[in-house]
């Protein structure tokens, strides 16, 4: 007799919707992060990286251990050859975030901006020079266009856009090692930063001695948002992997663009970073880019639940 074909289950329903939630919650987060590191202008960048990176590790271990995945952290610890893996991806990290924040301090959001846009580009690229993939035409008229897009500014304005496309190499170079780990992010963060933590706690130590850091001698909002460093790195990435659990790659990579958007808005809007025609022009092209790029890999994802569904189908009306 055939089985009957029921509708989605509530739970499923639930889960996806969840999963939403989490990747809009995780990748707004990221968005605002200008907003928290521009209160933080008048400590200097490599002093909040350090607080960053203590007060991540001191709650990462604490989410390890709490998980019951201690054994596995010290296990990855004793390993030379995962340590020296690691020792790699924590100086792509650690630069990124550096980066990252002395970006924004001194007031150049819009070419983070611009970076985070470039980077699911850069991945593309990444994955055909290290991984030997091989790309599809429009995946080629996308990274083509936003190639024009950069070109525009250095014709433009006679500069390189270095802090863009770094910000989009460190990060797509650290994508690419932890997913060639295969190790859970929380996992690896915590050995990352578990690995900066001495040198990063050293460096503030010295600092307090010297009486030049910020922490305990200014006031205690600073206080309050160097110790919060840890929360805003730990939670978004929390709230991304339970996101991953619930949705597929596809939709969370279409939803990460609203990290970049939020940048830009506060770079233009609020904070009131010059916006030229040159600009509009550059950003022009990377938004074509992706759309392009984006319209190609939602097909493909509608392609594959078509297919999934043809064969779900097929087996609920196959008689028992």
């Amino acid at each position: 007799m055939p089985l009957v074909l029921r509708p989605a289950s509530s739970l499923s329903s639930a889960a996806h919707l969840a999963g939403v939630l989490y990747a809009l919650g995780c990748f707004s987060i990221w968005g605002l992060f200008p907003v928290y590191f521009k209160w933080l202008h008048h400590v200097s960048a490599l002093e909040v990286l350090a607080h960053r990176i203590v007060w991540s590790a001191v709650l990462l271990l604490a989410l390890i251990f709490w998980r019951g995945e201690g054994q596995t952290l010290l296990n990855a610890l004793r390993d030379p050859r995962r340590l020296g893996f690691y020792l790699c991806t924590t100086l792509l990290i650690a630069a990124n975030w550096l980066l990252y924040i002395w970006t924004v301090q001194n007031g150049r959001i819009l070419q983070a901006s611009l970076g985070y846009y470039i980077n699911p580009l850069v991945n593309v690229l990444l994955g055909v020079l290290v991984l030997g993939e091989r790309l599809k035409p429009l995946h080629w008229l996308a990274v083509a266009i936003a190639a024009g897009g950069v070109l525009i500014l250095v014709v433009g304005y006679g500069t390189f856009p270095w802090i863009s496309l770094a910000l989009a190499l460190s990060f797509g170079g650290y994508g690419l090692l932890r997913k060639k780990d295969g190790h859970a992010a929380i996992l690896g963060l915590a050995v990352e930063t578990g690995l900066l933590a001495p040198v990063a706690l050293l460096f503030l130590l010295v600092l307090g001695v010297n009486g030049s850091g910020a922490f305990g001698a200014l006031d205690r909002e600073t206080d309050g948002l160097l110790s919060a460093a840890g929360l805003v790195t730990v939670i978004p990435l929390v709230m991304f992997l339970e996101a991953g659990r619930r949705l597929h790659l596809s939709v969370v990579g279409l939803i990460q663009y609203l990290t970049p958007t939020l940048q830009f808005l506060l770079a233009v809007v609020v904070y009131r970073e010059p916006f030229t025609a040159l600009h509009l022009a550059a950003f022009g092209c990377i938004w074509l880019a992706l759309t392009v790029y984006s319209a190609d890999a939602y097909s493909v994802y509608r392609h594959r639940m078509k297919g999934s569904t043809a064969g779900l189908l097929g087996q609920q009306e196959t008689p028992s």
